[in-house]
């Protein structure tokens, strides 16, 4: 045979494997979901796994919230008082947000009526999380009067906390009843999670015009924008002040790995608040943190390919340490708000947060339906030097994932 017909021959095998190559190539890419379908189906499930949870638990008097699942694998349930306790509601909100159906409406409501007594809680600054994610969330979608008035009591519930000559909400109590948190021998004890509870004041401001709100959020950001960041913008968990001179005490770590590791969860924590905190202000000293927050994440070596990251970016055992998925749909759903403010990273974020919401929406991370007690996302850590909540759902996870996916179905 001469070089030609070699020649022939050999183009034509190239040829047709080419063409195979972008057979497969397309039927791969038809099999993907678009961002609908994928919302649609996530939405579906949760209808489905949260109808089932509810019935459940709905006859329990008083009303418990589902907060995950003990070490023995039962339903983890708890009252109005537990930090986690707004969360539940607020998922129940989001699903009423999408499907539009009285149902859901009813029982959001019933979950979030029976949080009622938490706007006279002062012994705990996550007023904040237990109210906005409940109340706040139920008077976005439906503005109704009672729960402004809600709203605004727990809001002065939180100031109390205030502490002026230091410029901080407390954190935590530390009275000797307070088990291994007095053990630390903290003063003022302060964690970067209080950002999160900001914007409960800044509703506040909106909905009263009084300043003390607006002023008591803006100079606790600054002060947490001051102590808790290193200049590569990670963050320590827990700044404790002295409470006659307001000098930082120390610079610790309550759930992290380490007091000079990187907390996952406090890291999103972080970027979170600091762009809640500019939509409030518009002020760019808070802008330009979350951004800092922002590039420290998205650029870090440390997180994962499929960026659900690590429970700590400096556990010491990677790559054989728990993920943390709660830690990863906060921080999908900051990027979805904060990007809106950097058109020069716009794309980049969104891409982010895209790629970490079609990671959670698979099998390795969201759960089948009747499994998982009835939570949705599988793999978070609570704190793990407690090992209750280690590689287990948990009600924020949840919370922050179908608010990240409707945030992420308003965005083009």
């Amino acid at each position: 045979m001469n070089n030609n017909k070699w020649v022939l021959i050999i183009a034509i095998v190239f040829s047709l494997t080419c063409c195979e190559d972008v057979k497969k190539k397309d039927a791969i890419a038809t099999t993907v979901e678009t961002k609908e379908e994928l919302i649609s189906r996530v939405f579906a499930f949760s209808e489905k796994q949260y109808d089932s949870l509810i019935h459940r638990i709905e006859n329990n008097k008083p009303l418990l919230q589902p907060r995950g699942i003990t070490e023995e694998g039962e339903l983890r349930l708890k009252p109005f008082q537990d930090w986690t306790s707004g969360f539940f509601p607020g998922s129940l909100w989001y699903i009423y947000e999408y499907n539009h159906s009285n149902k859901w409406k009813d029982y959001a409501e019933q979950f979030t009526l029976a949080l009622d007594s938490v706007k006279y809680i002062t012994n705990s600054h996550d007023v904040g999380f237990m109210l906005d994610c409940s109340y706040g969330n139920g008077y976005v979608v439906t503005k109704e009067k009672r729960f402004e008035e809600v709203l605004v009591k727990g809001a002065r519930s939180l100031i109390t906390r205030y502490r002026p000559e230091i410029g901080v909400i407390q954190s935590w109590d530390t009275t000797p009843d307070m088990g291994w948190i007095s053990e630390r021998g903290w003063d003022v004890p302060v964690i970067v999670d209080n950002m999160m509870n900001l914007e409960l004041l800044y509703k506040a401001f909106e909905f009263t015009k009084d300043s003390t709100f607006y002023n008591v959020a803006t100079k606790h950001a600054l002060t947490t924008l001051k102590n808790h960041f290193r200049d590569d913008y990670s963050s320590f968990h827990v700044v404790d002040y002295d409470s006659k001179t307001g000098a930082v005490r120390s610079k610790q770590t309550a759930q992290g790995y380490s007091d000079p590791s990187s907390w996952a969860r406090g890291q999103a924590w972080g970027l979170y608040g600091f762009t809640q905190t500019y939509e409030n202000t518009k002020d760019t000293i808070f802008l330009n943190q979350a951004k800092g927050i922002a590039n420290y994440i998205m650029e870090s070596k440390k997180v994962p390919e499929d960026l659900i990251p690590y429970w700590d970016y400096d556990a010491p055992k990677i790559p054989n340490e728990p993920r943390d998925a709660s830690a990863a749909a906060i921080t999908a759903s900051a990027l979805l708000s904060l990007q809106q403010y950097v058109p020069e990273k716009s794309v980049a974020m969104k891409s982010y947060a895209e790629k970490i919401l079609r990671r959670l929406s698979t099998d390795n991370y969201l759960a089948s339906y009747g499994k998982n007690q009835g939570f949705l996302l599988m793999h978070s850590v609570g704190n793990i030097h407690t090992g209750e909540e280690n590689d287990k759902p948990l009600n924020y996870a949840d919370y922050y994932y179908l608010e990240a996916l409707t945030k992420w179905k308003k965005v083009d």
